[in-house]
């Protein structure tokens, strides 16, 4: 029997690239007969005509789906939504702005038929990345590989295929705040990397903004590790202990010794400085994941789509 692969495609603003993308990856897929194919476009709120793009295509293309969301719920809730719909024995994810190159996919595939439940793509290098967003990731990766709970190999990418029995339990998580490829992570399973020299985007500008990749990570720090929390208690250990240390050397020196050096007022001031200092760090902290509480007792719906093509 056929197996059919499901290939999961997020979309935000990506009107110049769809077509372009659309086409490179028919060149692929028509080259494996032995497999059937669905093609799961994710319109994550686009605010330009992406969403046309993608009707044209399905509408020549009936295995061409498409989910259109009712606003921009951000890139990790659309590969969620992708994941969701998709029934295929094998899951892809993948980006449309021809970063993620699909040539990748018949390895990757193959690698599956050998007994690999999670194949993963390593970024080795971004044609024309911004500096910022090359320290930026770096650091990222640098501080969950000392805080998280989970292993993340750095430049790790959404570009991944997951075997069915992943993508079923990950159908079944709930989470609100969450971080695709940190998840997969977290759930282990039989997992092999493959690298990749990434091209520069073939049309426009990145969806990603700064505040979105700001946004992710923290949500991923908040998600995969308490250490956010033990280090304000150990800040606050810390600071408490050297107040003590300045208080015991300005209480005698006021009191006994008289010295014009420290005034009750200025006892007082270091005193309140350190105690406030400790709480805001701690406050600040725990808002974090009292945050991520709210947001999953509220108890809304992860995505709501808003129209559907080439469902049956």
């Amino acid at each position: 029997m056929t197996k059919l692969i499901s290939i999961v495609i997020p979309v935000f603003c990506e009107e110049q690239n769809v077509l372009k993308f659309y086409n490179r990856l028919e060149q692929i897929t028509r080259e494996m007969r032995n497999y059937t194919w669905e093609y799961i476009f994710v319109n994550d709120g686009s605010a330009d005509g992406s969403y046309l793009e993608l009707k044209k295509i399905a509408a020549k293309d009936k295995k061409t789906k498409v989910l259109d969301l009712s606003r921009n719920f951000g890139k990790e809730i659309a590969l969620s939504a992708g994941i969701e719909a998709a029934s295929g024995s094998a899951v892809i994810t993948i980006d449309c702005d021809l970063q993620h190159p699909p040539e990748l996919i018949p390895l990757m595939i193959k690698k599956w038929e050998e007994g690999v439940e999670v194949v993963a793509t390593i970024r080795k290098k971004i044609e024309n990345q911004p500096l910022t967003r090359l320290i930026g990731s770096k650091l990222f990766y640098l501080l969950m590989s000392k805080i998280s709970e989970v292993e993340m190999i750095s430049q790790t990418t959404d570009f991944r295929l997951i075997d069915k029995k992943v993508a079923d339990i990950f159908k079944t998580i709930s989470e609100k705040s969450r971080m695709y490829r940190g998840i997969i992570d977290w759930m282990g399973f039989k997992k092999e990397y493959v690298e990749f020299d990434a091209d520069a985007r073939a049309e426009g500008v990145s969806g990603y903004s700064y505040r979105k990749l700001l946004n992710l990570a923290i949500n991923s720090i908040t998600s995969f590790s308490l250490f956010p929390l033990k280090i304000a208690g150990i800040i606050g250990v810390i600071i408490t202990f050297f107040s003590s240390l300045l208080l015991l050397i300005m209480l005698p020196t006021y009191f006994i010794f008289r010295s014009p050096f420290f005034s009750p007022l200025a006892i007082v001031a270091v005193s309140n400085t350190f105690f406030i200092g400790i709480v805001l760090i701690s406050l600040g902290l725990i808002a974090l994941y009292i945050g991520n509480i709210h947001n999953e007792v509220v108890n809304r719906p992860l995505y709501i789509v808003k129209d559907r093509l080439n469902f049956d």
